[in-house]
This record gives C-alpha cells, sequence and structure tokens, in this order.
C-alpha cells in the first residue's frame, strides 16, 4: 500500500508577505505532498524568485485580474493529470478563486471563497459562488469521483467554530444564510474532516490582527477540508497548525491514503 498523503490548505493572505515571514523554510521542514494556497494576492511573473527557489514540486497559480487580490496556487510533488484553472463563469473566474488538479484517485479543489463584505454587500455574490459550486461538485460525485475541497471557505459553520457566536450574528462570515449553505453541503454529501476527528471546542483557524486576539485565541474557523462522503475511509486524520507564522490564518492538513 502507498503512503498516506499530506494535503496542507493554507490562506497566506499575501504570498510575498508569506515568503518573508519564512514560508519556503517551514515548507522544506513540513515536506507537504500538496500545497494549497489561498489568497496569494499575486500574479506567477511576481514571484518567479519565490517559485525559483521550491525543490520536488509542480506550481500551479490562478491568478485575479485585479492586481494584488485574491488568487489561488497549488504546488504538488506528483504532477497533475489535468488543472483547470476556474469554474467556467467570467465572474466568478475572473477573481482567481478556483483551482482543480486531477490526480488519478481523486480530484482536488483548491478554493478561496468570496466574503461577503463588513457592509455584507458581497453577500449575494458569495452565497451564489457557494450554489454554483455545489452544483458542479454534485455533477461530479454522482459519477462517483472522489473529492477534496479544501480552502478558506469564510463561514464559520456552527456555533463551536467561533469564539464569541451571539455578537457575530449579524457579521459576514456567521450570517444564517451564510451557515445554511455549509449544512447544505454536509446534506448533499460532504464530511468536514477536522470535525470527524476533533469535535472539541476552540480550534479555529483564523484571528484578527487586532487586540492580540491569535495570542488569546479569539478566533474563528473558517479553513476546511471537505470530501465527498465515498471519501471518507481514505481520510487518516486532520488538524490544524496554529503556531506557524506569516498569515492570519494557519495552514490546516488532511492526511489522505
Amino acid at each position: 500500500m502507498s503512503r498516506p498523503l499530506k494535503l496542507i490548505s493554507w490562506n497566506v493572505n499575501g504570498l510575498r508577505s508569506a515568503a518573508r515571514c519564512g514560508l519556503l523554510d517551514w515548507l522544506g521542514k513540513e515536506k507537504p505532498d500538496i500545497l494549497c494556497l489561498q489568497e496569494t494576492k499575486a500574479d506567477p511573473g511576481q514571484v518567479e524568485e519565490i517559485v525559483s527557489r521550491l525543490s520536488g514540486y509542480h506550481v500551479y497559480f490562478n491568478s485575479a485580474k485585479r492586481k494584488g487580490y485574491s488568487g489561488v496556487a497549488t504546488w504538488t510533488r506528483a504532477k497533475p493529470a489535468r488543472v483547470i484553472s476556474g469554474m467556467g463563469i467570467p465572474k466568478f473566474d475572473e477573481e482567481g478563486r478556483v483551482l482543480i488538479t486531477e490526480f488519478p484517485s481523486f480530484a482536488l479543489y483548491n478554493v478561496y471563497f468570496p466574503n461577503g463584505g463588513r457592509d455584507l454587500s458581497r453577500v449575494p455574490f458569495k452565497l451564489e459562488f457557494y450554489g454554483e459550486l455545489l452544483r458542479q461538485l454534485n455533477a461530479r460525485k454522482q459519477k462517483g469521483e472522489h473529492l477534496v475541497v479544501c480552502g478558506d471557505y469564510n463561514t464559520a459553520h456552527k456555533e463551536i467554530d467561533l469564539k464569541n457566536p451571539k455578537s457575530n450574528q449579524g457579521t459576514s462570515g456567521f450570517l444564517p444564510e451564510e451557515r445554511e449553505w455549509l449544512d447544505r453541503y454536509i446534506k448533499e454529501g460532504y464530511m468536514d474532516v477536522f470535525r470527524r476527528f476533533h469535535p472539541e471546542p476552540e480550534r479555529y483557524t483564523w484571528w484578527s490582527y487586532m487586540f492580540n486576539a491569535r495570542a488569546r485565541n479569539i478566533g474563528w474557523r473558517i479553513d476546511y477540508h471537505l470530501v465527498s462522503e465515498n471519501s471518507a475511509s481514505r481520510c487518516v486524520d486532520a488538524y490544524h497548525l496554529p503556531d506557524v507564522p506569516g498569515s492570519d490564518h494557519c495552514p490546516v492538513a488532511l492526511i489522505w491514503k
């Protein structure tokens, strides 16, 4: 039997900034088989020096049309059979939010879900994105494909997933209509792997830069690996790496066989 794979997802809040904070040194020590990055905020041409220092990875980017905004990247030791950028919908794809890498036994979705905005103006866009992605995932799942959907979902699913649920009822990221979409993903056959292994509270993946929130662990869990239900037996473990610096998010890991 081949060894399990380590799949890590991390919203780096700027690839160049994370690199200055030691991302490549961390990568050399952690040695994931696949690293999915969100909010890279860079075109490939802007990070050539970073990419040139990588060893043993095939590197793929889907950058936003707007400079310094959004963007995802997947770095993988095994070369994918196919790489797909985006969902085929221009208004979503111009923001560089989806990168799909297909391997012989599964398809990996690296996704940076939209933020609804402080004024909630982007909530309709965000909910439409949730719906379209689910429609496309379901079409593949119905064919029996094994799917891993990782990234920054920009929503805390349950009250356990953030420190202060009562005071954030009207905040994007914890609105009822946003949480309902995660309910729907689960209901339609996608498993939240971390919660399978870790039902305990106060396990977060994002902390505000203000008010010493990270040191006080006043955070939100908004970064996930969801997998299609036919893949449950392939999930060996899932965990967070909250002590890794370089972003307001921490890396989240899935061990997959």
